[in-house]
Formats: C-alpha cells, sequence, structure tokens
C-alpha cells in the first residue's frame, strides 16, 4: 500500500518525500481538530454540572 502511495507521488524522491510528509501532517491535523473532538462528544459526552 505504502509502495503505490510512493509511486503514485509526482516528482524525485526529495520532492516526493516533501508531499508525503505534508499529506501525513494534513491528516494529522484533520484528525486532532475534527475527528478526535467528534469521537469525544458523540461517545464520550461529558456531563453538563448546570443540570442537577
Amino acid at each position: 500500500m505504502y509502495a503505490a502511495l510512493w509511486r503514485s507521488l509526482p516528482g524525485p524522491w526529495p520532492l516526493r518525500l516533501l508531499i508525503a510528509l505534508a499529506l501525513v501532517a494534513a491528516v494529522a491535523l484533520l484528525l486532532i481538530f475534527y475527528g478526535y473532538p467528534w469521537v469525544m462528544q458523540t461517545y464520550f459526552p461529558t456531563p453538563d454540572p448546570r443540570i442537577e
């Protein structure tokens, strides 16, 4: 799978490495800012302290 992704990236290997690192960083940021908060809110709701 990684070899197929590597072969599909354009350019020489330094450019491929830069693109691959940018893709990994983009996926990580999307997970941190959108994926994980959605999972925490959906599956692990925090109790509201105002409701008693």
